[in-house]
């Protein structure tokens, strides 16, 4: 690939902040190069918190390098020939139609009549009578309708890469919960941000009575969705690096919907991919609210722009890391096509995904015949298991479960945790103890972990001058193999030859 570098000094998977070892995100840099997926990130190598070796840019949205194999070290020098080349691939790489040219081939695909409406489902497009026969070998629906026109998230294959999109869709359930909280708290308007499932519900109930007010436009990366809404109502937009492909044209959409009513009555949803970045989400979102505030409206210079952050419960510490102001609801939010996130499981196959929000816990209420209920002290709705601790003074339950006080720990844990004398924590019984000064488990010294450890450096060096050892006497007995072979057969022929001159 022309836009990719000389190799890849780790995976991305994770890589987000310093620790004890590893890769941290360092943000978006100013002159960023780009991949198809818009300006990449930088990165740095860590060690023991520290920085430790070069930087380097990589795709924003995939931590995958099977998915996009962008990188490019920080200090290197591009030649004018790559920078030429990395701008054709991007530009190869770009949906065959533009969102404007899209939006005119729907309003023509729903003038024909029901027989020739087609969905090609491996190129995942509309389909006019003329281009059938380009897709006679590919699978196909016939007879597209408007209901399936209109619910675009049930004809399109959800793509389920769960470090890029993660299009696991909200359950109807969750849907209709979300809408009607929304509904209920006074808003107006919504910023849909990777929650295609929220929109199209929206979209559905708008074009059905007058009485319905609510409207979103939705900012995803999947731009299959462009065929189905108009660019008032979808942006081509990469939540990792706050792009928006469609150029000024697709921000200035963006902002005019943000600033409608001077900004008033607006919240943003976001369901962003589980495996994704937090620190990039993050600045992101921040990026949206700024947009927001440019409004001018006095109150909003104080304010945070309304949010639903829906993300698993474990994610909880980073948020609040970037968004103080957040706090985590009860509600258990399911999802369609994921085999594990369902309502109605109990104990750990409870669905951990949740919503943040910076709005006031009292105001969210959840739903009673789900058995959810209020709890007067902590001002929030709660589920029913997670009861309240009188020594935490708080319902501390995270997982649904009714967690346990530890004396020793001085707060409250699951109940499958025990307190360990030897880790002075509570973890599971048949854990492992692993003490954080027990240094390294190759030589046993601290201050490194055994993936960073001298000895087994050296040992690898070792079995690769081995391997590298064995292969060349390999090689050199293959070829003494090939040399015997190939003199036998010389001998092997001149015999032939004098054979027959000696019969002529």
């Amino acid at each position: 690939m022309a836009a990719s570098g000389e190799g890849d000094p780790e995976g991305l998977c994770g890589a987000e902040r310093p620790g004890a070892g590893g890769l941290a995100l360092l943000g978006l840099a100013p002159s960023a190069p780009s991949c198809p997926h818009g300006p990449a990130l930088l990165f740095v190598k860590t060690s023991q918190g520290k920085e430790e070796g070069r930087r380097f840019y990589a795709c924003s949205a995939c931590r995958d390098r099977k998915d996009c194999n962008f990188f490019q070290w920080e200090d290197e020098k591009v030649s004018e020939t790559r920078l030429a080349a990395r701008e054709e691939y991007n530009r190869n790489h770009q949906p065959p139609f533009t969102h404007r040219q899209n939006v005119e081939r729907y309003k023509n695909f729903v003038l024909l009549p029901l027989s020739k409406r087609r969905f090609c489902q491996e190129c995942q497009q509309l389909l006019f009578p003329a281009e059938w026969e380009k897709h006679l070998d590919h699978q196909f629906l016939c007879n597209i309708s408007t209901a399936q026109l209109k619910s675009p998230s049930q004809l399109l294959y959800p793509l389920e890469n769960k470090k890029t999109n993660a299009q696991y869709l909200f359950a109807d359930r969750s849907c209709q919960f979300l809408l009607d909280l929304i509904i209920d708290l006074g808003f107006r308007r919504v910023l849909s941000v990777g929650t295609p499932r929220l929109h199209e519900m929206i979209q559905s109930k708008a074009s059905q009575g007058e009485d319905f007010r609510v409207r979103s436009l939705l900012l995803d990366i999947d731009f299959r969705y462009s065929q189905f809404y108009t660019e008032d109502e979808f942006c081509h937009y990469n939540m990792f690096n706050h792009y928006f492909f469609g150029g000024e044209a697709a921000r200035e959409a963006c902002r005019k919907f943000l600033h409608q009513d001077n900004g008033g009555r607006v919240i943003l949803v976001t369901d962003p991919p589980f495996g994704g970045l937090v620190g990039a989400l993050a600045a992101s979102f921040k990026k949206l609210m700024a947009m927001w505030k440019e409004t001018g409206k006095e109150d909003h210079n104080n304010q945070e722009m309304p949010m639903f952050w829906i993300f698993p419960y474990f994610f909880e510490s980073r948020i609040l890391e970037f968004f103080p102001s957040f706090s985590m609801m009860d509600y258990q939010v399911d999802y369609d096509n994921h085999a594990l996130y369902k309502h109605g499981k109990t104990g750990r196959r409870q669905s951990p995904v949740r919503i943040f929000t910076n709005l006031t816990p009292s105001m969210i209420v959840l739903p009673v015949e789900e058995g959810y209920r209020f709890c007067a002290i902590c001002q929030r709705y709660v589920s029913s298991g997670n009861q309240h601790c009188e020594i935490c003074n708080s319902c501390t339950s995270k997982d649904g479960r009714r967690w346990k006080h530890c004396v020793l720990c001085k707060k409250c844990v699951k109940p499958s945790w025990f307190h360990c004398n030897n880790c002075n924590c509570c973890a599971l019984q048949n854990h492992t103890c692993e003490k954080t000064d027990a240094g390294c488990f190759v030589c046993g010294k601290a201050g490194h972990k055994r993936s960073t450890c001298p000895s087994l450096s050296s040992t690898r060096t070792a079995c690769q001058a081995d391997e590298k050892q064995k292969q060349k006497t390999l090689k050199r007995v293959k070829m003494g193999i090939c040399k015997r072979s190939a003199m036998k057969h010389a001998i092997f022929s001149r015999k032939k030859v004098k054979n027959k001159k000696k019969k002529t």
